[in-house]
Parts: C-alpha cells; structure tokens; sequence
C-alpha cells in the first residue's frame, strides 16, 4: 500500500511511517497510533518507503526488521542519510533481538519485540516524536540564533577584502549557483563554504569531502555509494556523499587531488544532476550545490593536463578568492584578540595582556600559515608559551622604537605592492600616502618595487 504522500512545505509534528508487509498486522499498528491523533503513512515494502523517505516530512520511522525488497537495517541506514535526527523504531520477532540491539548501536531510537501491547506502542512512538520535535526546536533556534549573530561572527575581519568577501558570499548564497573558493591553506576557504550554506535556503546537510584524504581506490564509492554485493565483501547497500548531499551542499575541499580518472564522472553528476551507485544502473536524481575549494592555480594545472579543463570550466562559474593574512595585516589584531579570548574560554586561563613586543611580531610576521597559524599563536599565549612566529618569538631582545616601526612600515608596504602587483602609485593609494613619502620610503627601506610585479605585467607606477 503505497499513500500519496503531501507537499512539505511545513512540518507536521506528529507523521509517523509505518512499514510493515502483513498486511493484517499494518492495520492494526496504523489504527492504533491513528486514534492517538498520529497521522500515519502505511508502507508494505522498504523500496516504496525508500521513495518517499526524502519527501514527506516525519516524526518517527517504524519499520520492520524483515521486510521484502529490503530490510529494516537497509531503511535505518537511508533514514540517517537523509536526517541522522529522525527517530528510527523496528518492530522484530524474539530471534532477531540480538540484530535489533545491533541496529540501536548504529542509530536506531528503540525496538519493539512482537507481540506488544497498544500501550506500549504508544509509548515509544509518543517519546520518539516528542524528542524529535525538541530537536528541530533546538535547531530552528540555532539558525535563527545564527542569523541574528550576522556573517561577520563567521567570516571576521574588517579590511576591504573581507567585507567584499562576506559581501559575495551573502549575495550567492541564496543562489542556485556552484561557487570555486580560492586561497591558500589556513584562510578559511571551508568556513566560507559553510556560510554558503548556512545563509541559503537549503535544509539538507552541508556534506564536506577531503578529495586529499581519500584512497584512490575508495574514491568511487565514497562519492557515489554502492549496492549491495556491488564488489567482493561488500554486503550491504551504501549512500555516497553526493547523495547525502541532497538538497544540501556538497563540498569538495582540496579539488586539485581528486583522481583524472574520477573526474569525467564528477563532471557528469554537475551537469546531469543525478548520481549511480556502484552496481547499479539506476539514475537518481539528487538536488545539490557544488563548493569546491582549492589552494592552487587550477587552471594553470588544466593547462598542463593535470586537471579536466572541463570541469575547471564547470565549477568556475563563480570564483571566491579568500586573501591570505599577510595582505590584510589590519585585521591580525582583532582576530588575534578574538582567539586568544575563545582559547582563555577553552583552557580556562585568563587572557595575557599584549605587549608592545607583541604587537611588533604579529604585525611584522608573513603568516605562512595564515589564520589557522594566527590561531594557534593565540593560544600559545594563553598557554604561556612564547610567541614563536617566522622563526622568532617574545623572548628575542627587544628592538628600539624606531626598528619597530621600519619592521612595520615595511610590512605593510610590501603587503601593499604585493597586492597591487609592485605598482607603486595603486600601493600609495591604498595605504592612503602621496606619491612622494611612498617613494622616500621605499628608497629608506631598501624596498625594489619591481620584485612584485608579475611576469609580462607593463610598469603601471
């Protein structure tokens, strides 16, 4: 018996799916939760179940533990695919007590061994639905919560460059649109991708793939999922990645690893929008946004053949560039003092002062590990561990006034040039210096704008 199944478009907190293949016996369970005040969708197999699992928005999932077309275990595994929140109760006989202790290990709410009583039924399912509904509470509150805070509590900073970067992430976020992250490691490409996600419209999961920590030849079926027996010692049926993400976000941090071979068929599932298990010739229709983040040049890796051009071309619709620390030296101060604060929460300790020293190594350090090194810094402090940066720290001798200063001064033109590719009148603009004080400068501090030009860039100072 397969119901129509009604639109999602709210949430009505007492659905329960009850699937059980004696007919008989689904009557009886549906009858009963029905005069309870449950709305019950009746299923006689776990397939016709399966269908509607990602449509109809539930409290509790009652199934059977043996089932045609499946089993129960086979539902559970779909049902925390799609919401590993959603309650999952099976219904099982005295001798498959044992697989139905197993299956709670691995999720599942409760079971109920046959036969049992109206009473007991009602129990269970009531306690089911209520935890439920406190659980999509709590996470209602958690985006509201998330919204009031605003972006800038996510993606923090106050230079030009973050207050554009928050600027286009707002933007597309409540787009359809694939977005390309770059920027090198520790800038936060995955945190931007998580505010894609977290200020759009879209309520299914945020699923994030390391493609560099994955074994070539695991690739496959991490992304795609695999049916049962699809290979040698595979016995049970899988959900990849790209399936969890569906109605959601799929993320694919580090893309410049993912295998050639592999990639044809990522191309395919971002065009076609639909994905095939391992062992199966089924098309699935999956609803997903692609973000894909990336620390190198892929297009310069295109061109020598070592990334599909096709698919660089795919996923570049829209590209994000997240600046590293060193070109946006205004912000390592307030999110030094921020880390510091969270770690002080973390450990317990209080917040050291700042000292004079301090100030004149965070501003004058390159960063190499931008705000993942700022962060781990900061905790050092609050541990009472030097400030170990580019190879000095705190405990150094300490320089004269004016030392410190050139140290800075330096800093932030050579950030400057960098950023405006060695053009000295675009660097004086931006650190807000006429033409003349740049130049003197430059000359004081043994600065040759002509090391951060590009290759073939015309002398634009």
């Amino acid at each position: 018996m397969t119901p129509s199944v009604p639109a999602p478009s709210t949430f009505t907190p007492r659905r329960v799916a009850v699937i059980e293949d004696e007919q008989a016996f689904l009557h009886t369970v549906q009858r009963s939760l029905e005069l309870a005040g449950f709305e019950v969708l009746p299923f006689s197999s776990a397939d016709a179940a399966v269908e509607h699992l990602g449509v109809a928005a539930l409290s509790v999932v009652l199934t059977d533990l043996r089932l045609p077309g499946g089993d129960g275990l086979s539902v559970l595994e779909r049902v925390k695919a799609i919401d590993p929140e959603l309650p999952v109760v099976l219904m099982t006989g005295h001798g498959d007590i044992p697989t139905a202790i197993q299956a709670i290990r691995s999720g599942a709410y409760e079971f109920l061994e046959k036969p049992f009583s109206r009473e007991r039924l009602l129990a269970v399912i009531t306690r089911a639905a209520d935890r439920h509904t406190l659980l999509l509470e709590n996470r209602q509150l958690k985006r509201q919560l998330a919204a009031a805070s605003g972006i800038g509590e996510v993606l923090r900073g106050e230079s030009a460059a973050m207050r554009e970067l928050r600027d286009l992430v707002l933007r597309l976020a409540p787009t359809p649109v694939d977005v390309l992250v770059q920027g090198e490691t520790g800038t936060g490409k995955e945190l931007v991708a998580r505010c894609l996600h977290d200020f759009s419209r879209r309520m299914g999961n945020f699923v994030p793939v390391n493609c560099a920590a994955i074994p070539e030849n695991l690739f496959e079926t991490e992304l795609f999922g695999n049916e049962t027996g699809a290979f040698a010692g595979e016995g049970r049926q899988r959900i990849g990645k790209i399936e969890h993400a569906k109605d959601g976000t799929l993320f694919l941090d580090e893309i410049e690893a993912m295998p050639l071979a592999l990639q044809a068929k990522v191309l395919r599932v971002l065009q076609e929008r639909e994905v095939e298990r391992l062992g199966s010739n089924q098309a699935i229709p999956v609803n997903f946004r692609v973000v894909a983040a990336t620390k190198v040049d892929l297009e310069e890796m295109s061109r020598k053949g070592l990334f599909r051009a096709d698919l660089f071309y795919r996923l570049n619709v829209v590209a994000l560039r997240v600046a590293p620390l060193r070109d946006r030296l205004g912000d390592v101060m307030s999110l030094f003092e921020t880390f510091a604060h969270q770690a002080g929460m973390r450990y317990e300790m209080p917040v050291p002062t700042l000292t004079a020293d301090h100030h004149e190594l965070l501003l004058s350090a390159h960063w190499p590990g931008n705000v993942r090194e700022l962060k781990s810094c900061a905790e050092r402090l609050v541990l009472g561990l030097p400030l170990a940066v580019d190879g000095r720290d705190t405990a150094a001798a300490s320089r004269s006034f004016e030392e410190s200063m050139a140290m800075i001064e330096r800093s932030l033109l050579q950030a400057a040039l960098r950023q405006h590719g060695g053009s000295v009148r675009s660097a004086a603009k931006a650190l807000r210096l006429n033409l003349a004080t740049a130049y003197r400068k430059l000359k004081g501090l043994d600065i040759d704008p002509a090391m951060y030009k590009a290759d073939g860039e015309p002398d634009k100072s």
